[in-house]
């Protein structure tokens, strides 16, 4: 598979997409064609603004993507949308349906929208998304957006690749601890209640106190203390004044992000390590068969886990 590089740093839409497509996949054969990609476009990366969104299912996070992307285009700004489906647990498959939703937003030569499969990675985010924010700042796109499959105790990983962390939330989703998984509260930027319209509106408002009092309880540090506004995605209600707030985040936060950038690239380092570790012993013939000498043991009930675990490591690497 082959990327145009020149066609790539001119922001063609198609050229984006192969090279995603390149780093995504999973055949030895394009692995060192991937790397060489990245490396020449990392020269070109940096420049973005990388913002993680997330919520309940039903909360409406492509709605508010598109008419945040629609609103940002207007602005002058070129918007890629890295969107997170969520595959099966059963059968592994996902339905990637992001550009249906988004459906005036994917029509616009301005913007970018890319879905992918969460797969077997945990974390809300797939597994190569920090490598598509890469490319996507080497093709010109100056906003990235990063929709998570959802919300819960374990879907903020992509708070760890971002520069700001959105929750969106939507009118009556309950007290102030309820409604979100506090280790998700602890680590927005913004929680955004949207559908603040018609009669939803006093409910929405409503919300936004819960929510305000929450983050009161909580003890956020760093630069920034976490706020809570409403939109509407469909009248675009709070849209302009959240990207105002936002540009501030940015301003008042550039220090800190710079450095939690280079903070990143060294936490995906050794998550990259990580994998590379695994891909090797699994290919090595000696692993596999005392792999599976350790699974049938625990079956049998010979060993625990952890015991297995640590016996197995241990004369693998000759630690004993």
């Amino acid at each position: 598979m082959s990327v145009d590089l020149s066609a790539l740093f001119a922001g063609q839409r198609r050229a984006l997409a192969k090279a995603i497509t390149l780093i995504e996949s999973t055949r030895e054969s394009d692995r060192a064609q991937a790397m060489s990609v990245l490396n020449a476009c990392l020269p070109r990366s940096g420049q973005s603004l990388r913002l993680g969104i997330s919520g309940v299912p039903g909360v409406g996070k492509s709605t508010f993507i598109e008419a945040f992307g629609q609103f940002l285009i207007q602005q002058g700004h070129r918007v890629c949308v890295l969107a997170v489906d969520p595959s099966s647990p059963k059968y592994g498959g996902s339905i990637l349906g992001d550009k249906t939703r988004m459906e005036k937003l994917s029509r616009d030569a301005h913007a970018f929208i890319r879905p992918s499969p969460a797969g077997i990675t945990l974390g809300g985010v797939a597994h190569r998304t920090r490598e598509s924010m890469l490319l996507a700042e080497a093709a010109g796109y100056d906003v990235i957006l990063v929709e998570t499959v959802g919300v819960g105790q374990s879907e903020h990983d992509v708070a760890s690749m971002t520069d700001c962390f959105l929750v969106l939330m939507q009118p009556g989703a309950g007290d102030e601890l309820q409604g979100i998984k506090k280790g998700i509260l602890e680590l927005a930027d913004f929680i955004v209640v949207n559908k603040a319209d018609g009669e939803l509106a006093r409910t929405a408002e409503q919300t936004r106190l819960h929510y305000q009092n929450a983050l009161g309880v909580l003890n956020h540090t760093g630069f920034w203390t976490p706020v809570v506004r409403l939109v509407s995605s469909t009248t675009g209600l709070g849209i302009e004044a959240f990207w105002e707030q936002l540009q501030q985040y940015q301003a008042q936060g550039a220090a800190t992000l710079k450095e939690r950038r280079r903070q990143q690239a060294l936490q995906w380092f050794h998550q990259l390590i990580d994998e590379g570790i695994q891909r090797s012993l699994h290919a090595q013939p000696k692993w596999a068969s005392a792999l599976e000498d350790a699974r049938t043991q625990i079956l049998n009930a010979q060993q625990t886990p952890p015991d297995a675990a640590a016996s197995l490591l241990a004369d693998y690497f000759k630690l004993s």
